[in-house]
């Protein structure tokens, strides 16, 4: 439980770190968009104001007004600002008027045109302005503020020395830029939250293929190594592909742990067999010195029974240990001695010995003429001897047996039946496990196991077809690449 929480846990932050990161990109787009579009707008605004100025200072410098006409305009500005001084009732602290217009005598202070004074606003503006004559000579218009409030301002010199200051106020300008910001930050928080529960949920849906991965391995884990990865209901190709690799990942690592568990169960049940193969004929040979130890095998006749009986034990372990080193060998695939066999010569050698051994027994040979293959010869011996001797062990003596060789679908079958007892069809299912004896009867069990072993190192296969009553029917299959 603790695996799959912290997996979850790990998921969780790759969906908020995803999320994050999309919300990010959109915040410094916006912010970049939100700059651009103010500055524009800004150099936009102000660009009008200044033409405006440029414009209003070149009439003014190209006219050569004489002092009479600054006196007449600087009277009518003067009445102008009274006026909507007593008509507004602002006091001295006001904010001043969006254009502001006042002429400056060579020392840079307000003139007194007629009998009008110079208002507040044009001594505010006089003030503001540090060197009137080196803005009357830049062509620009310049930032300065007016009783708090910002203005552009220009100037034009006259040939007496006067100097004509004209300013229009860019409140209006800083107004609309401040409600155009407003409107920005609002308009982009809410696409930022938008676009954060969006990706969310995306995210969520993209993520759960990832999140079943992981529930399957914590699955598996804990002990379900059949648990596979579900496809989901929108697959992406990459993790469709992701997918189908981990699947079969699993299925490798389900096949290679089945395996592992039953070549570990196969072996614990080897080595218990083999224990107790070994113990039977140790025992007996024990058994046997401890009664001649003790002075109890003082017959002649006792004591060549009891040396027979020895003799027949250490025959039977001497057989059984070279059975168990013929199998580890197999178990090791050594590399067989390939040569050009003739198998027919190989199985009338067989029927010979099965005859001489058990002359009352049928046994016929169906192999036509001498059938060369390319294996290890002592190999198809032992085959060959393995399955003659479950025969003269396991079925009567006057069962018939039939040895038979050929060629079909461009492989060699070998196939040895007798009409015995035959096998039921859960002795016929263990027939090629080690130690194994139907009904616990003579041999070591290892006969079968080395035979197929001997044939798979050749890269062929064994079957049996057998039925209680029925005979058992052995038939070695040889793939074409093992012979010529």
């Amino acid at each position: 439980m603790s695996i799959r929480h912290r997996h979850r846990h790990g998921i969780h932050s790759l969906r908020g770190g995803l999320a994050l990161a999309n919300v990010a990109l959109l915040a410094l787009g916006i912010v970049v968009a939100t700059a651009v579009s103010l500055m524009g707008m800004r150099v936009y605004l102000l660009d009008g104001i200044d033409t405006d100025l440029t414009r209003t200072r070149d009439s003014i410098g190209g006219t050569r007004l004489t002092i009479e006409q600054i006196d007449s305009l600087s009277a009518l500005t003067a009445l102008s600002d009274k006026f909507a001084s007593e008509s507004s009732g602002r006091d001295a602290d006001a904010p001043a008027r969006d254009a502001v217009f006042a002429a400056l005598d060579a020392r840079g202070r307000p003139l007194t045109l007629g009998s009008f004074a110079p208002t507040d606003d044009q001594r505010a503006l006089a003030a503001a302005v540090d060197d009137p004559a080196a803005l009357a000579a830049d062509e620009e218009p310049h930032d300065v503020t007016v009783k708090g409030t910002p203005f552009r301002v220009t100037a034009a010199s006259l040939a007496d020395g006067t100097t004509v200051l004209m300013a229009t106020s860019t409140g209006s300008v800083h107004e609309v830029i401040s409600k155009a910001l407003k409107l920005d930050l609002a308009v982009g928080t809410l696409l930022l939250a938008l676009l954060a529960v969006l990706t969310m949920i995306s995210v969520s849906r993209r993520m759960r293929p990832l999140e079943d991965m992981v529930e399957t391995s914590s699955a598996i884990a804990e002990g379900d190594l059949t648990r596979r990865v579900p496809s989901s209901r929108h697959p992406t190709e990459e993790v469709e592909q992701l997918r189908l690799a981990l699947n079969s990942m699993l299925h490798q690592v389900e096949s290679a742990y089945r395996t592992r568990e039953r070549s570990a169960a196969q072996l614990r049940r080897f080595v218990g067999d083999a224990s107790h193969e070994l113990r039977t004929p140790l025992s007996a040979i024990r058994g046997y010195l401890q009664l001649y130890d003790k002075g109890m095998l003082s017959d002649p006749a006792e004591r060549k029974r009891a040396w027979d009986r020895m003799n027949g034990e250490v025959d039977r372990m001497g057989r059984l240990v070279d059975e168990l080193l013929t199998l580890a060998r197999l178990d090791q695939q050594p590399e067989l001695r390939f040569k050009n066999v003739d198998l027919s010569r190989l199985v009338r050698d067989a029927a010979e010995d099965l005859r001489a051994q058990q002359p009352d027994r049928p046994v016929s040979v169906d192999a036509d003429g001498a059938l060369l293959v390319h294996a290890d010869e002592s190999g198809l011996r032992q085959v060959l001897g393995n399955l003659v001797g479950n025969i003269r062990t396991h079925t009567p003596a006057d069962v018939p047996v039939t040895l038979g060789l050929g060629r079909q679908d461009g492989t060699v079958r070998l196939c040895v039946a007798d009409e015995g007892p035959g096998l039921a069809e859960e002795d016929a299912a263990r027939i090629f496990d080690r130690f194994f004896r139907t009904g616990g009867g003579a041999g070591s069990g290892l006969g079968m196991a080395i035979v197929q072993g001997v044939v798979a190192a050749h890269g062929g296969e064994v079957a049996v077809r057998t039925a209680p009553g029925k005979g058992l029917a052995v038939t070695v299959t040889l793939p074409t690449r093992t012979y010529d």
